[in-house]
């Protein structure tokens, strides 16, 4: 294995911008995020469901070939 060629894995700090934040071993330090599990829609329970039926039968309606 070649020594000197790997960059430095040192331990930072992820910071979210609602403010939370959490340590991870990474080459690039400290990083800023935009979205995290604390604050996003999915983990948080807070998502809001599409509905695509109306849609779909759309679709069926206007290219059914049958």
């Amino acid at each position: 294995m070649k020594l000197n060629i790997h960059p430095d894995y040192k331990l930072g700090t992820v910071t979210c911008s609602c403010g939370y934040s959490f340590k991870v071993y990474s080459t690039m330090g400290d990083q800023s995020i935009d979205i995290c599990s604390e604050c996003h829609p999915f983990y948080t329970g807070k998502q809001k469901l599409v509905d695509t039926a109306g849609r779909i039968e759309k679709f069926k309606k206007k290219y059914n070939r049958a």
